[in-house]
Order: structure tokens, then sequence, then C-alpha cells
């Protein structure tokens, strides 16, 4: 699966294609938050910091619309590819407190469900 939808804009900078197609591989591990949802948009923006006196420095935002919320991610780093694996793993961490907070909501409510089936309150 691929994300449907994926807008790239860059600020001062020109990226190339082999960039591109490793964020889509990156980020084709989260697939599993995903799952059959057709309503999904990611906006990835590559931006050039204004010159430093150590180099480059390169920037990466990255924003998630799944399910009406929104996950964000942002990551600086001296390249686009180290840049790239942070907001993947930023966008992981959201994505996955995200799903362990609606399955604990889950089963909480299960849980007093079975407490009111036992007792009869």
């Amino acid at each position: 699966m691929t994300f449907p939808t994926i807008a790239y804009k860059h600020t001062n900078t020109n990226v190339d294609y082999k960039l591109q197609d490793l964020l889509t591989q990156k980020f084709l591990s989260l697939e599993k938050y995903i799952g059959n949802e057709t309503d999904v948009r990611l906006e990835v923006e590559f931006e050039k910091v204004a010159p430093q006196k150590n180099g480059n420095i390169y920037r990466i935002e990255a924003n998630l619309w799944l399910k009406g919320n929104l996950y964000r991610a942002e990551a600086t780093s001296e390249n686009f590819e180290k840049a790239i694996d942070d907001v993947r793993s930023g966008l992981d961490k959201e994505l996955n407190r995200a799903h362990e907070k609606r399955s604990n909501r889950f089963l909480k409510g299960a849980r007093r469900i079975k407490e009111m089936m036992r007792f009869g309150r």
C-alpha cells in the first residue's frame, strides 16, 4: 500500500526524486496504523535552514491526516536521510500512542460492561 496523497513542499532547496522515493519507502512502515483507511493525506516539507557556520542544516516536517486527526513530526539534521528517519520515528510514536489510547479506552469500557453484567448495576 502507498499513501493515496503525498504533497511535497520545498523551501530553499531542490530535492531530487530519490529522496522522495526514500521517504515513501520509509513511511510504508506506518501502514499498520492506516489499515484500509482511504481518507489519508500526508504533507511533507523539505527545507534547507538559513546558512550556518558549521555547514548545512536540513529540516523535514510531516503532517499526516488520518481519520480526522492530525499527526505531526519535525526533524532537523545535517542531511535529509537522517531527518527522514527521525520524522518517521516521530510519527510512529504519535500513531502508536493514539492507537494505545484508543485500545485502552475500549478495554476500560469493556471492563465496566462486564462489572455491570456481573453485579447487575
